[in-house]
């Protein structure tokens, strides 16, 4: 089956194991990229095929493929019957609506993970997932489009004397995840500098564009949120794991992957209650503006309430009126409505309702 499904559901009804590309269909072609290398060889190179690994499989040095887009199936079921990858795993590399999981199988460890980068509008967060194999001298990684997330992994590699080029498949991974999380701290910095912004604009002049940011940062706060959480017992997990795959030495740059990845749902959390904040900050503004433009009015009401009373009074069309036929009646009167509004004025200044 080689049809693209939008949405988990479209899956209903299909047997576990099923290979069925399942999120967001883009309009690039699949592009796989292999780089072997070792402490003094190196060899990039972009194949077409999964024949053009195999002799890779078996050689002592690091092989890492890097598959660039989901859409062709036959290839990851390929790929799986030639490295012995279970159909689940393959399932769950094409199911792009994973959550952040980390499996150890026998000969192999599967771990997906969430790729998140800013699009182009105002905070509109971009949502990739990546899936990773590591074999003892083999790494599979699994992208759902072309992007330069890995573009300083493959300068480090150039480096010879970098270490990534002494150490083997768990580093690699390892230098993998540390990338992913790196991007979360860029995500980081835009969120402080945007609701640094908004916190600015709710205390000088709060306005419905505001109001329609909180909200969309509320809400991809929520998917954000979801989409890191995870991220901590993954690398738990691995840390717990006695996989031999995964060198002993190598396990603390898991560890301080996991510290990073910490301070970075701690910093989602707090994002969270500064989000509803704000939200009640503007709730107030807005009521306290409201409470001014209403005080404004019943003042300027009250001034005119005996006015209008005189008014009234006069306005009547009874023929015994004395001060109709007065001469100055009608100067006096108006000297009378001047005297009472700037008295009221004075008094509410005085009250300092005004």
């Amino acid at each position: 089956m080689t049809k693209s499904l939008s949405s988990s559901s479209e899956k209903s009804g299909l047997s576990p194991g099923s290979l069925v590309h399942v999120g967001e269909i883009f309009d690039n072609d699949t592009l796989i990229t292999l780089i072997n290398y070792d402490a003094n060889t190196l060899e990039e190179k972009i194949i077409t095929s999964v024949e053009e690994m195999l002799p890779y499989k078996d050689l002592p040095s690091t092989t890492w493929v890097n598959v660039d887009g989901l859409r062709d199936v036959e290839l990851i079921r390929r790929i799986g019957q030639s490295f012995k990858i279970h159909t689940l795993v393959q399932e769950d590399i094409l199911h792009t609506h994973q959550r952040c999981k980390f499996e150890d199988f026998e000969s192999y460890l599967f771990m997906t993970v969430k790729n998140l980068s800013l699009g182009l509008g105002e905070f509109d967060i971009e949502y990739e997932q990546i899936s990773i194999l590591v074999f003892e001298n083999f790494i599979f990684t699994f992208k759902e489009k072309p992007t330069l997330l890995f573009d300083p992994i493959k300068i480090r590699i150039q480096n010879k004397r970098g270490r990534i080029r002494k150490f083997g498949s768990d580093y690699l991974a390892y230098v993998v995840l540390d990338t992913v999380v790196d991007e979360y701290f860029s995500l980081q910095d835009s969120l402080d500098e945007l609701i640094e912004q908004l916190e600015d604009e709710l205390l000088v002049d709060p306005t419905l564009t505001t109001l329609n940011m909180i909200q969309k940062i509320r809400r991809e706060l929520i998917f954000v949120r979801k989409s890191i959480s995870p991220l901590r017992e993954l690398l738990s997990g691995i840390q717990r794991s006695d996989s031999p795959l995964i060198d002993d030495m190598n396990r603390r740059y898991f560890a301080d992957v996991y510290d990073h990845a910490l301070r970075v749902i701690e910093a989602m959390e707090s994002y969270r209650e500064l989000i509803t904040g704000m939200m009640d900050i503007y709730l107030s503004s807005v009521n306290n503006k409201m409470s001014e433009t209403m005080k404004v009015l019943t003042v300027f009401a009250s001034i005119f309430i005996p006015l209008t009373f005189i008014a009234g009074v006069y306005g009547m069309n009874f023929e015994y009126m004395p001060e109709l036929k007065m001469r100055w009646a009608y100067p006096a009167l108006w000297c009378f409505f001047i005297t009472i509004s700037l008295s009221l004025i004075a008094y509410f200044k005085r009250k300092k309702w005004l």
